[in-house]
């Protein structure tokens, strides 16, 4: 069975688990996850040098599964955000790092922190960080993002797996266009 659908939160809900969490590295950590689509094991691994600026807007190198390299543009809000984040912090530290050390964050202290967003908002379920991922892709689509653009974005090993997003709704179905 198939249960990507029932992972995939509503625009609205990431939107409001990320504005509810406090400023700082936790919120930074969510709109990261969200923006870029990125895996638990990319953010973590991040560090200033992979972010540069991308003329009005930002850009963010994250390094994933089977060696893939995958640039990834971010809004303009985002980039500016994440340089007042930075506050001079050195480019061989993590974006996100631990409050133990200034080390890189570790995935159990990620889902710590995407559980209690969920909690904040009511959600009961257990939320994990790659439902952001997930997320990420379903909207991105549903805002009329070609399905290569998201591709390449999630560095998704095919368009297969890719266009799994495109059938995740249950809500919809080709039938509904059909003059039957």
């Amino acid at each position: 069975m198939d249960t990507l659908a029932e992972r995939i939160l509503p625009e609205a809900k990431i939107h409001e688990m990320i504005a509810l969490t406090p400023e700082g590295r936790d919120r930074m950590l969510l709109r990261l996850l969200y923006a870029t689509g990125g895996r638990v094991s990319e953010i973590c691994a991040t560090k200033w040098r992979h972010v540069q600026a991308n003329g009005d807007s930002g850009q963010i190198t994250l390094f994933g599964k089977n060696q893939k390299t995958h640039a990834v543009v971010l809004s303009a809000s985002l980039s500016n955000d994440l340089v007042a984040f930075r506050a001079g912090a050195d480019d061989d530290l993590p974006v996100i790092s631990s409050r133990k050390g200034g080390g890189h964050l570790d995935r159990s202290q990620v889902l710590r922190i995407v559980q209690q967003a969920a909690r904040r908002v009511g959600i009961r379920r257990k939320v994990s960080p790659h439902w952001f991922r997930h997320a990420h892709a379903s909207h991105a689509m549903d805002r009329g993002a070609p399905i290569h653009v998201v591709n390449a974005t999630l560095a998704h090993s095919s368009i297969a797996v890719t266009g799994r997003y495109l059938h995740a709704k249950p809500t919809e179905s080709s039938a509904k266009f059909l003059a039957v």
